[in-house]
């Protein structure tokens, strides 16, 4: 993580100058957020404008640059975008078995935030082996390269689900923003626990399938419900933070006071990433097709929460008893695979297998080359197939 800077400063925004588009014309809002000339005041920061995306119009471009703190914006600039990703040059999309069902749809939970959901089932009289219920990583959604993943696995002959987190992707709340992440545990687990009740699931297999901090999550869930899953995979999972990438006790005793007077505030040191997650240049220019995802400097309280939550992870991982899969990239630079060894050699699961796969960068599911891509889906399978087989 880079140091913190010795100087904070805000820009603060007239919120009530944005209006969002009208639900009756579809005509675009415009990002006032980004135009109205703010006044300058102490501890805010505000994102840069995003660099225009090659090969797309003007007009997307400008649609891409909306403010994002609101639900309605990212989900204004994910539909705009929609039909351009279907087309892009990634095996997932151009790969994506054909006649799988899917569908979206938002449900309000008990604390009253809209949350954005989707399925992938496999095609019309093909049995459905078992649910396997998805936990993404951070910044991330549920709506990008996730869809080309969940598409093989559903065509294997499982149902996949998958929900946005409050604060992320097409989901409620500030953009990238966690106030506490058991809160966040604890929507997964209710809507979960909604999957698992459905008829058509209820005597079914369930697994829990986790990416980076979604690997954080279903540890989480798994911890909190020991008995109610037959299988967790975790996905390159963020589950110990290297004391060599954490930032100086100093800054860190700084950081502690911050997150408590401006917890929103995107202050947190945070690497740029970009290059040490995908390993092929190709499908690492794809990733600015991702629209929705949360790409500033994380902010305070998200990244105070993420430190402590990995914190307690840590001191737990002797109580993860649930079949585990670990797969993990062995060139990983984002979250060391060390940590998944750590978590295979300490969890008290009797059904555990840890894969390292050379040279993998951290987004092994989507940003290798498509043989690896694949094979690691298949390893995804038939782990899955296997656990069913004797379920």
């Amino acid at each position: 993580m880079m140091e913190l800077s010795n100087t904070f400063r805000f820009q603060s925004q007239n919120l009530s100058s944005f209006t969002p588009f009208s639900p009756i014309n579809n005509t675009p809002f415009k990002n006032h957020l980004l135009n109205h000339k703010p006044k300058t005041t102490k501890l805010t920061v505000t994102a840069a404008r995003k660099a225009p995306i090659e090969g797309v119009s003007e007009e997307l471009n400008d649609i891409a640059s909306y403010n994002l703190d609101f639900a309605y914006s990212r989900r204004r600039v994910r539909a705009a975008f929609t039909q351009v990703q279907q087309q892009l040059d990634h095996c997932l999309f151009k790969g994506a078995p054909a006649g799988i069902r899917t569908e979206e749809w938002y449900e309000r939970n008990s604390r009253g935030l809209e949350i954005f959901c989707k399925s992938w089932m496999p095609e019309v009289g093909t049995p459905i082996k078992a649910s396997v219920c998805f936990c993404h990583g951070y910044g991330d959604t549920c709506t990008f390269f996730f869809e080309g993943v969940a598409r093989r696995i559903a065509a294997s002959g499982y149902a996949v689900f998958a929900m946005d987190y409050p604060g992320f992707g097409l989901s409620e709340g500030l953009h990238g923003y966690i106030p506490n992440f058991d809160d966040l545990v604890d929507d997964v687990i209710e809507h979960y626990t909604q999957i698992k009740a459905r008829p058509d699931m209820r005597e079914l297999p369930r697994f829990l399938l986790g990416q980076s901090m979604g690997g954080a999550v279903s540890l989480k869930v798994h911890l909190k419900e020991p008995n109610n899953w037959d299988g967790v995979v975790l996905v390159a999972p963020m589950c110990k933070i290297a004391d060599d990438v954490l930032p100086p006790d100093a800054v860190m005793k700084v950081l502690t006071v911050l997150s408590k007077v401006i917890p929103k505030a995107k202050l947190f040191p945070n690497q740029d990433l970009a290059e040490l997650a995908i390993r092929e240049p190709s499908k690492r220019k794809l990733a600015v097709y991702n629209v929705i995802c949360y790409e500033d400097n994380p902010r305070l309280r998200t990244g105070m929460e993420l430190l402590r939550i990995t914190k307690e992870i840590e001191t737990q991982v002797e109580k993860v008893s649930a079949p585990l899969l670990i797969l993990h990239g062995a060139a990983d630079k984002v979250t060391d695979p060390l940590v998944s060894q750590f978590l295979y050699e300490n969890a008290s699961s009797k059904d555990k297998t840890l894969k390292l796969y050379e040279n993998g960068y951290h987004c092994i599911l989507e940003g290798e080359p498509d043989d690896r891509i694949y094979a690691l889906h298949d390893d995804i399978v038939s782990w899955l197939d296997f656990r069913c087989s004797i379920k």
